[in-house]
């Protein structure tokens, strides 16, 4: 495989202020739907991070996040605490709050304390092979408003036996390089995976979104291993269901194997 890095750039700027940091967005976390409001992926990587700066000494290993108001292209703070701090598990919850001090996302966190090397069995799970792709583009080609988007922001790359087909049983596999999340920072691997674990409903898409729009409520990624590297897989699949209602379950992946897991609720809608 030759490698190529992301797009440049970043995808939120940071301002200090008296009443905590300020994040501003860049054009590359615009979401695909609307101009104003950003894609999912982003802002959860600083969910990650926000939760993560509160317990340094353990591991996070899955965060839920709750679309309940769009997030802000304008910008927003972010408010983080602890809600249950044991020995070994601890739990947190943040939100994004807007300039109108609403919040627009919550977050419930878990984070385990990392133990042993233990000799423990585990299944080998058949995973991508990063090395048998090909340069692709992403997924949804152009936003509905046609400002520049998220989808600027990807290198991304897809089986060579595919290409943007699906495997045998239904599943859409591609694999995704980012800008990271500020231009001060190096995300650490839980908050780097964040933009692409979003991505689920538009891999596993079932039909093109000039003809359906298909925009998640929610988003929770459970992560058993740390990822390692820049390049991460999503192996996904969607469930449409008639009354509008749907899901996208996403398998997550490195270049060495399976990484965790990425679900999301959504609200399916005929385009028009």
């Amino acid at each position: 495989m030759v490698d190529h890095p992301a797009p440049d750039g970043h995808y939120f700027d940071m301002e200090s202020a008296a009443t905590g940091d300020i994040f501003r967005p860049t054009a590359h976390a615009r979401g695909p739907w609307d101009a104003e409001s950003c894609h999912a992926g982003p802002p959860t990587g600083l969910l990650a991070r926000a939760v993560e700066h509160l317990l340094p000494d353990m591991r996070l290993a899955r965060i839920t996040v709750e679309l309940t108001r769009p997030v802000p292209m304008a910008g927003f703070t972010i408010a983080a605490e602890i809600t249950r701090h044991g020995r070994s598990v601890a739990t947190a919850t943040a939100r994004i709050i807007d300039t109108d001090d609403r919040v627009v996302v919550t977050a419930n966190s878990s984070h385990l304390r990392a133990d042993g090397p233990f000799d423990l069995p585990t299944p080998n799970v058949p995973h991508p092979d990063i090395d048998a792709t090909v340069a692709d583009q992403f997924p949804l080609t152009a936003s509905r408003h046609g400002l520049d988007a998220f989808m600027g922001s990807t290198a991304v790359r897809t089986p060579v036996d595919t290409g943007h087909g699906r495997d045998a049983d239904g599943r859409a596999t591609m694999w995704m390089r980012t800008v990271p999340l500020l231009a001060t920072e190096e995300p650490s691997p839980f908050q780097a995976i964040c933009p692409l674990a979003d991505c689920g409903n538009a891999i596993g898409r079932n039909a093109e979104p000039t003809e359906v729009a298909f925009m998640n409520t929610d988003l929770s990624i459970h992560l058993h291993r740390a990822p390692v590297g820049a390049w991460f897989a999503s192996r996904a699949l969607s469930h449409w269901n008639a009354d509008g209602i749907g899901m996208s379950d996403a398998e997550l992946f490195d270049a060495a194997g399976p990484v965790g897991r990425a679900v999301q609720t959504l609200l399916i809608r005929p385009a028009g």
